[in-house]
């Protein structure tokens, strides 16, 4: 596959690019922190429920979104396309699949409010969500937006070249508050750069990539337990330039960790990184490998990287998707195609590189999820298909699994005194809350939240909370901070 380096490309043209290499193109591969060993995969119950079909006017083909549960127990995201102006929506669905659109982009003058939503959301510590358009904003280059659960859109920000432009990650909040993300072309040298944004909008370039350490980066970055923040990127680095892992501070200081070697290691890294229990980091690659289809590796700090699967076609899929660390330690995801139907598959996986097919996509239930799956606090997995169903515009899918209810922290870091949020099920009632065993004030919000302060005395670890039901552990681990 050519080196996809063109600043000037549209996005209909990078659509025809990924459909043509579909054997062997990647979908980024995001992740969850998680809380417990990684143990092998047992039997349990699996059960696939397709929850509804985009049908253009509700939207139509999510790409990258990853779903986000909000404080009210449902789930967010964003379609590409499609809504009242077809430029893309932002929705929210039920646990049951009752799907709401809360805005439809391209409402106002020139798409000025943005246009085209690869990226999904992010919840932040206001209780509103968080993401990035790839085109439209006073530019037509591509925004940054905030949006309240219930549908209000305010545009923080419009990219202008120099900052970059046409993003297809979204943005995360870091525990400085402020919010991080990456644009795939513009900045210094037009090939890319990552970024830091206040929660006003006021927006600093803190690295701009030069094809040398890397280029075009298409995920997420990741804040480690060290504060820094570690990305990849699609191209650039090396003699092959088939992309990079990188390290950068919140001022901007830059370290490459590791160039990919395609047959070796990996090549076409669009997904993200997530750092687990041990303090190192896993990911994926979208193609390269042994059989060229794919990696799964996991890389330390320091850069040294190990190849725990190679992804091999219709066994167990081609080109992994966005990765889930699930509550019960193992990885759960999804491929872009291959499988029994070669419309992609569920896996799930072991750190040791053990994958299990869950579930093979037909076109009727969906086919090419580029965004893999989140784990709700019921312990189900949710997520999103980029094509098939009754119109052939994506659909929204459950995956139970066997896995327990949790809780979530928003954030999952933070300082004594500070007050967090606990996302869960059936939290009414609840009698306790501890960060680390250490007790807590709360208040239980409603039954699917809770406002805690963290406690002097408590240590970074396990939030628990003691419910009528039993006690619920939160995945990822909460981080003291000083």
């Amino acid at each position: 596959m050519p080196i996809r380096s063109n600043p000037s490309r549209s996005s209909a043209l990078r659509a025809r690019v990924i459909l043509r290499d579909l054997p062997s193109a990647a979908a980024r591969c995001c992740a969850y922190l998680l809380l417990f060993a990684p143990i092998g995969p047992v039997a349990r119950a699996q059960t696939f429920t397709k929850l509804l079909d985009f049908n253009g006017t509700n939207g139509a083909n999510p790409l990258y979104s990853v779903l986000a549960q909000g404080t009210d127990g449902n789930f967010y995201g964003t379609a590409s396309k499609g809504g009242a102006h077809r430029k893309g929506t932002v929705f929210k669905i039920s646990p049951g699949g009752t799907l709401t659109t809360l805005y439809s982009f391209c409402a106002k003058s020139n798409c000025t409010d943005g246009s085209t939503p690869y990226a999904g959301l992010v919840l932040a510590t206001d209780g509103n969500f968080y993401g990035t358009t790839f085109s439209g904003g006073t530019k037509g280059i591509g925004t940054v937006y905030k949006i309240t659960p219930a549908g209000k859109l305010t545009t923080l920000h419009s990219f202008d070249f120099s900052d970059g432009f046409n993003p297809y990650a979204g943005v995360i909040q870091a525990t400085d508050g402020n919010f991080y993300g990456t644009t795939a072309t513009g900045g210094a040298h037009l090939v890319g750069n990552v970024y830091k944004m206040t929660p006003q909008g006021v927006v600093t370039n803190l690295h701009s990539f030069n094809t040398s350490d890397g280029s075009t980066p298409e995920a997420d970055v990741i804040q480690g337990s060290d504060g820094n923040f570690y990305g990849t990127t699609y191209n650039g680095g090396g003699a092959g330039g088939y992309g990079t892992i990188f390290k950068i501070t919140s001022t901007g200081v830059f370290t490459t960790l590791h160039f990919f070697n395609d047959e070796t290691d990996g090549r076409q890294i669009v997904s993200g990184l997530v750092q687990g229990t041990d303090g190192n980091f896993y990911g994926t690659s979208g193609g390269g490998g042994a059989f060229g289809d794919g990696t799964f590796y996991s890389i330390t700090p320091s850069g040294v990287l190990t190849v725990l699967h190679d992804f091999n076609g219709t066994t167990d899929g081609i080109s992994c998707n966005l990765l889930l660390l699930g509550s019960d330690g193992n990885f759960y995801g999804t491929t872009f195609s291959g499988g029994a139907n070669g419309d992609g598959t569920i896996f799930e996986a072991t750190t040791q590189g053990s994958v299990t097919t869950l579930h093979d996509f037909s076109s009727s239930d969906g086919t090419l999820a580029f965004a893999g799956p989140a784990q709700g606090t019921d312990g189900n997995l949710y997520g999103l298909t980029q094509f098939g169903g009754s119109k052939n515009d994506g659909t929204a899918f459950k995956m139970a699994v066997g896995l327990g209810p949790f809780v979530k922290t928003v954030p999952t870091a933070g300082k004594v005194g500070s007050s967090v949020t606990i996302l869960g099920t059936s939290l009414t009632g609840a009698t306790s809350v501890t960060f680390d065993r250490t007790a807590a004030t709360f208040k239980a919000v409603s039954a699917t939240q809770i406002i805690a302060t963290v406690p002097a005395g408590a240590a970074t670890g396990t939030v628990e909370v003691s419910t009528p039901g039993g006690i619920l552990v939160s995945n990822p681990a909460f981080q003291v901070t000083q």
